[in-house]
């Protein structure tokens, strides 16, 4: 899976074995946390770290 931003890639998420490895966090995942990391580099971007839902979605996600 890819995130992109103004048609360049910033984020990657691989499947090894029964977890998802992804480029900007550094524990493995499962699916929908995956989908989650991608979603959360690609709205750091577009919203900077005080976005609400940048916030949310850091809680959200399994501690590194």
């Amino acid at each position: 899976m890819t995130a992109t931003t103004n048609g360049k890639v910033i984020a990657t998420a691989t499947r090894t074995n029964n977890a998802w490895q992804t480029t900007t966090w550094p524990t493995p995942l499962d699916r929908n946390a995956a989908i989650t990391a991608l979603s959360l580099a690609e709205r750091l971007i577009t919203h900077g770290e005080d976005d609400p839902c940048v916030i949310e979605w850091r809680r959200e996600l399994p501690r590194g």
